[in-house]
């Protein structure tokens, strides 16, 4: 089906995001690779974009110790037939790399990496991507905010000058990812700017085992939420430590 055809039959525009956490599950020797169960759970979204935080560009050490591990890099492995992956790197360390990312079942116009890391000890950083969804431009940013509450109250500034800066405001935005916000702080800050996500229930996505709060949020402005779930269920809950979310907007 074309892109044409599949939102002229209903006018739907789906966004989901996903911490992977890189792809494997555990630690030491007993650690288990589930980027493979991972790209069949991307395409079971569905979505039109998905946003990946903890993806990786490369792990020597993994790479060694698993006979599985893909070839290429995470975020074009995972990257359904007829998507086009954007990755960025928001860390660098001992034995490779690893980021954002964004798969897009719609053509990519711009894309652009800005790092938001607020002490030496975490690197974050933001993925903004343009994209043409049926002839209009929409703007998505990918983010994966820090540990420390202070580090993402500054980020979340960051954040907000960047959008001011790089986005214009007659035009879509979407702003996902995995917040490590516990409480109301951000989502009362990013109101201000016209961002808000869809409360009508709860969505917890962590921990995926027994979710109890909700860390990974989807934002919006100039797009309209009809509906958002959380995929439930044991092989959800195998892949990694956060659940996806899925939001759907009526364009």
């Amino acid at each position: 089906m074309e892109h044409n055809e599949l939102m002229d039959k209903n006018g739907v525009f789906r966004v989901a995001t996903w911490n992977i956490h890189k792809g494997v599950r555990g630690v030491g020797p007993t650690r288990r690779l589930e980027i493979l169960d991972i790209g069949h759970g991307v395409e079971q979204l569905d979505a039109d974009v998905i946003c990946l935080q903890e993806v990786r560009k490369l792990h020597r050490r993994e790479e060694q110790h698993f006979t599985r591990w893909p070839a290429m890099p995470q975020a074009d492995f995972l990257a359904p037939e007829g998507y086009e992956a954007v990755y960025r790197t928001n860390a660098y360390t001992k034995h490779g790399e690893h980021g954002n990312a964004l798969l897009s079942r719609w053509p990519v116009l711009t894309h652009q990496h800005e790092d938001m890391s607020d002490h030496r000890f975490e690197q974050r950083g933001l993925l903004h991507v343009e994209i043409d969804v049926d002839g209009r431009p929409v703007h998505v940013i990918v983010v994966h905010l820090g540990l420390i509450p202070g580090s993402r109250v500054r980020q979340t500034e960051q954040l907000r000058r960047y959008i001011a800066r790089e986005v214009n405001p007659g035009l879509p935005l979407v702003v996902a990812g995995d917040f490590n916000d516990w409480g109301d702080t951000l989502r009362r800050a990013l109101r201000h700017d016209g961002l808000l996500e869809l409360e009508s229930t709860r969505n917890p996505t962590f921990p995926s085992r027994l979710p109890l709060v909700q860390l990974d949020h989807i934002y919006a402005r100039g797009l309209t939420a009809i509906s958002a779930q959380v995929p439930r269920g044991r092989a959800w809950a195998r892949m990694s430590d956060h659940l996806p979310l899925v939001t759907e907007f009526q364009l």
